[in-house]
């Protein structure tokens, strides 16, 4: 009841100030109008009553006969708006009036106020109206041209020039202003009354059609009334409009979502608990996050240098899922149980690790056939071409298989929710749909995705396509990927595609597309443990790499990939030596190239390249006691990467092109001491969060070496007031918020989806 008062009131109030803004703006006007008006009346019966008296008045004059004349003025005042009539003679003199004449009313006065535009006179009763008209003398043709309101000063002279009196009529002006305020009392209940009448039927109307609607749209939900054949046909075509109004939710509810809730591995558990109801978590991916090697003797455990694993390994610590990872280590199979899982991470147990054993053929031609000669130069558009085989495709088809077989082998329900991460499996959410149709699906592309020309190299691009249009939700580091996928979809695949939404329709099952930027861990989990000090880290570098102690120190951090830009950045530090010699000796450079894919010719031609262009640089600036350039090609554990980044001046990341790339947000987490400078390409992802960092364009040399310069000499004071920034953005867009928002859109999705079929159901009933 004090829902639908609130409603009427809504209504009511607006309507009510809009009739009061009309009567506020329509009185005045109407006020203006009618004495307009009744002023002109006022001339016209002023010009009638002189024309009228001018012969009597004249012989009067003449004649002397004074009584004659006051009784011919008395007779005239008699109409009620004529107050006085006065007669002046041609030397100025007040010769006859009537008793209710002003006595402050002189001749000259009268001609005074006549000469005016408007010739009102304020008395004590009430202001008046003066007009004076010219009596002509016996004989002589009675002049028309006779003053009025708005009438010009030099008619009344030239009136006046040939006249033997002037005749002043003094007129009441009172009965315009009761005139007026009854016409205002009308329009002013002639308004309420309207108005009142509007908004009773308003109210009633508005009343039942929103107990109508409101009641229909209910029975919708419950799925009573949307049979054309029911009592209320016309709420059938609420359905359609009510899947749309969900959508629209939906994105209000997303950009109602900022960032001003930390997000936490608790608040992720929570989420998972409540909007997902603690359903299953599965992440399929093909590196897995931790690797078990033999040491002569013993097994170590290595975690991988990846950015995937570094973002989706605190998910799963929250989750509690499943992990499913191809077993690469050369001790895994040592350690897994008789269903090839074992529980990680080592001493904590957070989450389940199954491992699928590939073959070296199986592995040639799925990871380093087809994915990454093949759709990895494909998708970062680098100087290597793609190379597509058919071999290498059909192991990619049938490694995707096994994924899935495992998958639905490790799912307990018949809708658990799976993570997909990256380009490895292309075909697996379309593998996972068929088995499981009501999983819920989020697809992951860590790397860009092309513009559609490129992508049309791929001979097999409607298949990977629609493998990926088996997720419920597809998700990309950016709106530009997204959108390059979506116009792939239009240029290949018949679809409908709803622009608005970003929703794609493929057979009977939709695909959100959308940017989720990844992130790392926030706070650090090795922050908690305690981080050695700035000073101890500068300090263990130095003597390892024997620097010396004023040495600016930068740092780059990649696998050995010709995407992360690492022989350009080699030649931004050759051309800042040459340009500022004064570096010489004082700048050294620190590249950390973990070995990947050394398979591959083309990364095995990377690696020999890279080498020799360091010695070569090496060998023209560097001494005995110094050199440049430091590469460590060799993998490193996460905690020597972290004192290198508190230990170094400077982080380089200029990659050629990259989804996101979180070298840069690892660097500026480790920063605690608000220190240090970021040069980041433009070309990757971060670069549109991250804007307090140095953004370059890796491919120009000379700014990137500038660059380089303007990083080493950066004053402290604009040093912490950019890595403050910074941090604050990685603290607040961490990876659990990247995880966060893919899991609500996929329970909200959900939701959607099981009331769509509750609607379809009982529509084809």
């Amino acid at each position: 009841m004090f829902r639908t008062i609130r409603l009427q009131l809504r209504f009511l109030l607006p309507l009510a100030a809009a009739m009061a803004m009309a009567a506020f703006v329509a009185l005045p006007l109407m006020d203006r109008v009618t004495l307009k008006w009744f002023s002109r009346d006022i001339t016209a019966r002023g010009v009638l009553v002189a024309n009228a008296l001018s012969d009597s008045v004249s012989s009067a004059l003449l004649s002397g006969h004074d009584e004659r004349l006051r009784g011919l003025f008395k007779r005239t005042s008699q109409d009620e708006r004529l107050l006085a009539i006065g007669l002046c003679t041609a030397d100025g003199r007040l010769a006859q009036s009537t008793d209710g004449y002003p006595e402050s009313l002189g001749c000259d006065l009268a001609s005074e106020l006549a000469r005016n535009a408007e010739p009102r006179l304020e008395l004590a009763g009430g202001p008046v109206l003066v007009s004076v008209h010219a009596i002509a003398a016996s004989g002589s043709e009675t002049p028309t041209s006779l003053t009025s309101v708005g009438q010009t000063a030099s008619t009344i002279i030239a009136s006046g020039d040939q006249a033997s009196g002037r005749l002043v009529l003094v007129h009441d002006l009172s009965f315009i202003a009761r005139r007026s305020q009854d016409t205002r009392h009308y329009l002013v209940a002639l308004i309420s009354g309207l108005g009142l009448v509007i908004a009773l039927i308003t109210m009633v109307i508005a009343q039942l059609s929103w107990r109508g609607w409101v009641q229909g749209a209910r029975a919708l939900l419950r799925g009573e009334v949307i049979s054309p054949l029911s009592p209320s046909p016309e709420l059938a075509p609420l359905a359609d409009e009510l899947r749309a109004r969900l959508r629209d939710l939906e994105d209000e509810y997303r950009r109602s979502q900022g960032p001003e809730v930390a997000w936490t591995s608790d608040r992720l558990r929570a989420l998972l608990h409540t909007q997902l109801r603690g359903d299953q978590v599965v992440v399929v991916s093909n590196r897995e996050p931790y690797i078990h090697d033999r040491d002569e003797d013993r097994i170590v455990i290595r975690r991988p240098a990846s950015g995937l694993v570094t973002a989706v390994e605190p998910i799963m610590r929250a989750c509690s899922g499943t992990w499913i990872a191809h077993g690469s280590g050369s001790a895994d199979r040592e350690v897994v149980d008789s269903g090839d899982r074992i529980a990680v991470p080592p001493g904590h147990h957070d989450y389940s690790l199954r491992r699928i054993w590939l073959s070296q053929e199986e592995e040639r031609g799925y990871y380093y056939g087809f994915a990454n000669e093949g759709m990895w130069p494909l998708c970062h558009v680098a100087h290597v071409r793609p190379i597509f085989r058919e071999s290498d495709w059909e192991a990619y088809k049938a490694v995707n298989r096994r994924f899935a077989d495992a998958v639905i082998a490790e799912a307990r329900s018949d809708d658990p929710v799976v993570l997909v991460q990256d380009y490895h499996f292309a075909l697996l959410p379309a593998m996972i749909r068929e088995k499981l149709p009501q999983a819920t699906i989020l697809t992951f592309w860590h790397i860009p995705w092309p513009n559609p020309e490129s992508f049309g190299i791929c001979p097999w691009r409607r298949e990977i396509l629609q493998g990926l249009l088996g997720s419920t939700i597809l998700g990309f580091h950016t709106r530009f990927h997204c959108k390059n996928f979506i116009e792939t979809v239009d240029r290949f695949l018949e679809a409908r595609i709803e622009h608005e939404h970003a929703i794609i329709s493929h057979g009977d099952k939709e695909t959100l597309v959308e940017s989720y930027p990844i992130s790392i861990e926030w706070p650090h989990p090795l922050e908690s443990s305690g981080w050695p000090s700035i000073s101890d880290c500068r300090r263990r570098i130095a003597e390892l790499l024997g620097l010396a102690g004023e040495t600016c120190l930068a740092v780059g951090v990649d696998r050995f990939d010709y995407t992360k830009g690492i022989v350009e950045r080699l030649h931004a530090v050759e051309r800042l030596l040459e340009k500022r010699p004064e570096w010489i000796g004082r700048f050294v450079f620190v590249q950390v190239a973990s070995p990947t894919r050394s398979m591959l010719d083309e990364y095995r031609d990377f690696q020999g390249l890279v080498g020799r262009l360091v010695d070569r640089i090496n060998a023209r600036f560097g001494t005995l006691e110094y050199i440049p350039i430091r590469l460590l090609a060799a993998h490193h554990e996460h905690r020597e990467l972290i004192e290198l980044y508190r230990a170094a001046n400077i982080c380089v990341v200029t990659s050629l092109h990259d989804g996101m790339n979180l070298v840069c947000k690892e660097f500026v987490a480790a920063r605690d001491d608000d220190q240090g400078v970021l040069v980041l390409s433009r070309f990757a992802g971060a670069s549109r969060e991250m804007r307090e960092a140095l953004i370059v364009n890796p491919y120009h040399v000379e700014e990137t070496a500038d660059a380089l310069h303007q990083a080493a000499t950066m004053s402290s004071e604009e040093q912490r007031e950019r890595m403050s920034s910074l941090r604050h953005t990685v603290s607040e867009f961490n990876v659990f918020r990247w995880a966060g928002r893919m899991l609500s859109d996929a329970a909200r999705l959900r939701l959607r989806t099981r009331v769509e079929a509750r609607v379809r159901r009982y529509s084809e009933e």
